[in-house]
C-alpha cells in the first residue's frame, strides 16, 4: 500500500540576508510546481537582558521597549512584502510577522497553518560561531511537526 505526499502549504522562514533568498526563491519554484500555497514566517528576536533575583544574575529575559516593537514590525511588515512579490502573482502567499525566539516562533506559525513543508536556509555557522549563535535550523529540524528542507548557502 502506497502513503500518498501532499504537500499543499509550504512555509518558507526568512530574515534580511542573503540565506534566505535561496530558500525563497527553491520555495517559490517548488510551490508552482506542486500547485501549493506559500506562507512566509519573519521573525524579529527580542533583545534579552540579563535577568535579576535580588542582586545575583540569573539568566536572560526579553527586553520589550514599545518604541523598537514598533520598528522591528514595520521593517518586518515591508520586508514580507517585498519578499512575497518574488513569488509571482500565479502563487498565493501568505506573510506572519512574529516577534519571540527565533525557532519558537517559526514553529509556532507552522503549526498554526498547518504547514505541509517548512523551507529555511542556513547561515551555515561552524566552530565556534555555532556553539555560541546555536543552529535555529537545527533545532527547527528537531522539534517539527512536519518535514524541514534546509536549504545550504553554498555559490552553485
Amino acid at each position: 500500500m502506497r502513503n500518498s505526499i501532499t504537500l499543499k502549504k509550504i512555509l518558507i522562514a526568512i530574515d534580511e540576508t542573503s540565506y534566505s533568498e535561496k530558500a525563497l526563491s527553491y520555495g517559490c519554484h517548488l510551490a508552482k510546481q506542486l500547485h501549493a500555497k506559500i506562507a512566509l514566517v519573519h521573525v524579529s528576536e527580542l533583545p534579552m537582558l540579563p535577568g535579576y533575583v535580588g542582586n545575583a544574575v540569573v539568566g536572560e529575559v526579553p527586553s520589550v521597549v514599545p518604541e523598537l516593537l514598533s520598528v522591528e514590525q514595520e521593517a518586518s511588515k515591508k520586508l514580507l512584502e517585498r519578499l512575497s512579490e518574488a513569488c509571482g502573482k500565479e502563487t498565493a502567499v501568505y506573510t506572519f510577522s512574529r516577534m519571540g525566539l527565533i525557532r519558537d516562533e517559526i514553529l509556532a506559525v507552522a503549526k498554526e497553518w498547518e504547514a505541509d513543508l517548512l523551507i529555511l536556509g542556513t547561515h551555515g555557522r561552524t566552530g565556534l560561531d555555532h556553539f555560541m549563535m546555536g543552529s535555529i535550523a537545527e533545532s527547527v529540524v528537531r522539534k517539527a511537526h512536519c518535514p524541514v528542507l534546509i536549504i545550504p548557502n553554498k555559490a552553485n
